[in-house]
């Protein structure tokens, strides 16, 4: 953590304290240098392997314009997994044939804008989807290049909402029922099978679970050879990579797992005779999580004498309701106090209505007086994308910084921005 001869806290060699007083609170800040970072580490970690792959970003961890141009800069794919994530991907011109569309219940809609669009590669999720896909294709003279959605049947040790590749899930298609569904796919006239894509879940900060999924998926590959001759050129194996939210979580190694993940690859190529795919990886969190923080200003301070003193800031689940669904844990410094010692235990609390509207339960800093500022460090990543405007609160501003450049990249919401969609039926006008 850098700090500065004002005792403030330094973020991607920017004064946090500064930029809350320039752009206001709450206020995303997201840092271009540390998400290219991320990016290549990723990137050369695979070209040391030498093989064919490709990383994309998982677009829900954090989509906007500005964020399309810089994976688009960084010649990343794209993953969406809404109509409107790939409508942001068409208003930032992102190569069409570089986005992989993802998602349990496209829509009909969905689903021509896609290949109206063009879009790279479409992850089949159910047999209602294929057939719907294939039949517009039809329709429009058109071919699908998909990929198919596997359930490995892997439950991955992090929160049971985040985990996806057990048997039972809403996605995917089950490892027991994958052979007879490809297989009915190659008779469709509107499709062309490019691959097998999985995805185990997320905040994962161990290896073997993905070594455990590229072995079940390669077996899968070799049984597809040998039943129906048919060869999967693409083998995507989801993201989910973990990242530190507290001092002292796992120490994760994107080198090491991908070189685990390509060891298991070429071995079980090797045994079973087959190609090795070439392998897709869809890192979004990793990319973006450690790359952001948001700053609050400290309002009302309530202390229960014995029990526990709150600290409200003036933003909460609305812009961050990680903490709400998945119980998630995030570290935070007085950003204008960084170098002071800490002498309180406090609960950082929201400030919408709700006593589930917590950010950080129980944690030790300096003394809390209200005007700090807070700054909420590795949201980068499922904030932004899943706020709210609960309690018709608007939502703040994001802000890119890129050396010594700082600009905003979404504007704040206003109150007229809450209303702007609202209609007053003719009969109350009466």
């Amino acid at each position: 953590m850098k700090i500065d001869n004002n005792n403030h806290f330094i973020f991607s060699g920017h004064d946090t304290v500064e930029l809350a007083k320039k752009f206001g609170t709450p206020l995303y800040v997201l840092s271009e240098d540390i998400i290219r970072k991320n990016a290549i580490k990723i990137i050369k970690a695979f070209e040391k392997e030498n093989v064919d792959f490709q990383i994309i970003y998982a677009g829900k961890a954090l989509l906007n314009i500005a964020m399309c141009y810089i994976i688009k800069d960084l010649n990343m794919g794209l993953d969406v997994v809404s109509g409107g994530e790939l409508y942001t991907a068409k208003k930032a011109s992102f190569p069409m044939e570089k986005i992989y569309f993802h998602g349990n219940n496209k829509s009909k809609e969905e689903l021509n804008m896609a290949i109206d669009l063009g879009v790279g590669r479409i992850v089949v999720d159910s047999e209602y989807e294929l057939e719907l896909l294939n039949h517009l294709c039809i329709e429009k003279n058109k071919k699908a290049s998909v990929l198919f959605r596997i359930n490995p049947g892997i439950e991955a040790h992090t929160h049971k909402y985040i985990q996806t590749g057990q048997e039972d899930s809403k996605f995917g298609i089950s490892i027991k029922q994958a052979k007879n569904f490809i297989e009915k796919a190659r008779n469709m006239q509107g499709i062309i099978i490019k691959g097998l894509h999985c995805h185990i879940g997320s905040q994962i900060l161990e290896e073997y679970p993905y070594k455990i999924a590229a072995k079940i998926m390669m077996d899968l590959i070799k049984e597809l050879k040998i039943k129906y001759k048919l060869v999967i050129e693409e083998l995507n194996l989801g993201g989910g990579f973990g990242i530190e939210y507290l001092k002292g979580d796992s120490c994760f190694s994107v080198e090491k797992i991908v070189n685990e993940i390509l060891k298991t690859i070429q071995d079980q190529s090797l045994k079973y005779q087959v190609k090795i795919p070439k392998i897709i990886i869809e890192p979004g969190r990793y990319v973006v999580g450690n790359a952001g923080i948001t700053l609050y200003e400290i309002g009302a301070i309530k202390s229960i004498p014995g029990i526990r003193k709150y600290v409200s800031v003036n933003g909460g689940m609305v812009d961050n309701p990680r903490t709400a669904l998945y119980d998630a844990k995030y570290h935070a410094v007085i950003a204008n106090k960084v170098n002071e010692k800490e002498k309180e235990l406090v609960s950082i609390s929201g400030k919408c209505c709700e006593s589930g509207d917590m950010l950080i339960w129980d944690i030790p800093l300096p003394v809390c007086e209200p005007g700090d500022i807070l700054a909420v460090l590795a949201t980068g990543a499922y904030n932004y994308s899943m706020a709210s405007n609960y309690n018709r609160i608007p939502k703040p501003p994001m802000i890119l910084l890129k050396g010594s450049k700082a600009e905003i990249i979404v504007k704040g919401e206003t109150y007229e921005d809450i209303i702007r969609n609202d209609k007053i039926p003719t009969w109350l006008l009466e």
